[in-house]
């Protein structure tokens, strides 16, 4: 597995799968529109001082992983940290290997956390347009955010491999890899499901109208 990662074949694989089912859905292989968040998991005791912290919002001591998709949900690129760096600060990272990854990506959308000086930086820097997009201020109860549900939603989807449900991984790089294989689990049981009704584009309820 480390060897793969290394290697880059385990990144060229969900690359090649994100693509065919994008094909099949009638859009360009590659994506230029994504969707980035981030989510805090326990972590085990296998899993070192040096690369956990304490997420004081959602009151989690672990780490963190940064997730982008496009705008369908598949999977573009995954880091881990600890959970004590503020989103902003990782997106720095995040949005950097990005750019080298896919740079035919355009826009990024994002929750609130990501906005202010991120956003001039990325455009300065790597030509990345950030829109944020913040809860309605008149809004109660449960709301499905405008096109942060797709990000959402696939971290939703990773967490049905019980291994994420906190992380076990001494190091981060296999932490980060094996979220991508799950991905590519995922990716390999939709195109496999032939004759099925697709599940990658189906949109919340709660979104329409």
């Amino acid at each position: 597995m480390a060897r793969w990662a290394a290697a880059g074949i385990i990144g060229q694989i969900r690359d090649q799968l994100a693509g065919r089912i994008r094909r099949d859905m009638g859009k360009g292989p590659r994506a230029v529109a994504t969707v980035i968040d981030s989510q805090s998991v326990k972590a085990a005791e296998t899993v070192s001082k040096a690369t956990r912290g304490y997420d004081a919002g959602k009151k989690i001591n672990g780490r963190k992983r940064h997730l982008v998709v496009d705008t369908r949900g598949l999977p573009l690129m995954v880091m881990v940290t600890p959970a004590d760096l503020h989103d902003a600060a990782a997106a720095k990272e995040v949005l950097f290997r990005l750019r080298l990854m896919h740079p035919e990506i355009t826009i990024v959308w994002a929750d609130s956390a990501y906005a202010g000086k991120l956003v001039d930086w990325a455009k300065q820097h790597l030509n990345l347009t950030i829109k944020p997009v913040s809860r309605p201020k008149d809004a109660s109860g449960f709301v499905v955010p405008p096109r942060r549900w797709v990000v959402e939603r696939s971290l939703a989807w990773m967490m049905h491999a019980r291994r994420h449900a906190r992380d076990y991984e001494r190091l981060i790089q296999h932490s980060e890899t094996l979220i991508t294989w799950a991905a590519i689990t995922l990716m390999t049981r939709r195109l496999a499901r032939k004759g099925a009704t697709p599940s990658w584009p189906r949109k919340p309820a709660q979104a329409s109208g």
